[in-house]
């Protein structure tokens, strides 16, 4: 199990257990419509999350999921911003954003939020001098669907290059979480690889992981019916040691985690 970091979220310290980040989403084509917010409604599902047992939001302005169509930055600012400043406007809680714009970043972490959650694992090169320039928390992951060669080894080398880009510019160790990737690979066979061997990629880095299976569509069948997999990662991702498992159903999340 990996153990020994002190995580700073906002003015937070994490320092072991798995704990639950909520998933809120302002756009409507998320692959799970029970994620999806709209303006007027998403401070209060915020705090719902977190009255559920949520100790971190994540708010995303547009989805990543494979056959998505791309959102322009100012597109997901129009969508993200506002959502910030509601949530922060009603609370303290520590705000994460799903964004891989530096712009969209500099403008949220202004307005309150603590977190840049970034699936292109730094691919726009201004990201790290932002997280630095605000003091901010940052989540890189690792995609690979685009990758050539064996996959842990990509993931490993694609996450070592993210943490030196972060380094170099500055970003304290106690910032920085990572992501595998788990629904961002090859296939469905290499998503289930991934989750068997994540506590091998894990134990490559002295930093703390966060798992996202979340009713993904490696579980197979209608959305719908994916809770039961998606708790059962969550057990896993709890015996593995991971810091954060980033999920839909906050409260059947949580209790699986207090009863362990």
């Amino acid at each position: 199990m990996q153990t020994g970091y002190n995580f700073r979220l906002g003015n937070k310290i994490f320092s072991g257990g798995t704990h639950v980040m909520a998933i809120v989403n302002v756009t409507p084509d998320s692959f799970f419509e029970g994620s999806r917010a709209s303006l007027n409604d998403v401070a209060r599902r915020a705090l719902r999350a977190y009255e559920d047992g949520a100790e971190v939001v994540d708010v995303g302005g547009q989805s990543t999921r494979p056959g998505a169509k791309a959102v322009s930055c100012e597109e997901e600012l129009a969508r993200v911003l506002p959502a910030v400043k509601a949530i922060r406007r009603e609370s303290n809680m520590p705000i994460s954003v799903d964004t891989f714009y530096p712009s969209v970043a500099e403008e949220c972490l202004k307005a309150g939020a603590d977190m840049i959650n970034d699936v292109s694992c730094l691919s726009f090169e201004k990201m790290p001098k932002i997280i630095k320039k605000y003091g901010a928390s940052i989540c890189v992951m690792s995609d690979a669907r685009e990758a050539k060669g064996e996959l842990l080894e990509f993931k490993r080398r694609s996450l070592e290059l993210a943490v030196n880009k972060l380094l170099m510019a500055g970003v304290k160790k106690e910032r920085i979480l990572l992501d595998g990737g788990i629904g961002f690979n090859r296939s469905k066979e290499e998503d289930f690889l991934l989750m068997e061997r994540y506590g091998e990629l894990m134990a490559k880095f002295d930093l703390p992981f966060l798992l996202g299976a979340s009713r993904k569509s490696m579980f197979g069948g209608d959305v719908k019916d994916r809770l039961a997999p998606t708790l059962k990662s969550t057990a896993y991702a709890h015996e593995l040691g991971v810091l954060f498992v980033r999920v839909h159903d906050v409260k059947e999340n949580v209790e699986v985690l207090r009863c362990k």
